[in-house]
């Protein structure tokens, strides 16, 4: 029988041109539309940190980390929503192995 959940971990990094309130703004919305969608695990603020490369033109972002349960679609829509956010530099979820 098929597993109805599954363990990801999602990773994102916001423009710090948002500014704190922005930041933590962004921060709840992702927070509300996960737990909307699944159960959270944990939620890490890496805060500032250098990029790599630019992104956008930005040398710094900020790092949050989530780890959750969702249904097997839910990683799709939170990556299709991510795209399209302002302040979302760049963000990935993947399956974790159990």
């Amino acid at each position: 029988m098929p597993k109805t959940t599954a363990k990801y971990e999602f990773t994102m990094v916001l423009n710090t041109k948002l500014g704190e309130e922005g930041i933590a703004a962004l921060v709840e919305k992702y927070t509300q539309l996960i737990s909307d969608n699944g159960s959270i695990e944990k939620v890490e603020e890496w805060g500032k940190r250098k990029l790599a490369y630019e992104i956008e033109d930005e040398t710094e972002g900020y790092y949050v980390h989530f780890v959750f349960t969702a249904a097997p679609a839910f990683p799709a829509e939170l990556n299709r929503i991510s795209g399209i956010t302002d302040g979302v530099l760049r963000y990935l979820a993947v399956a974790i192995a159990e």
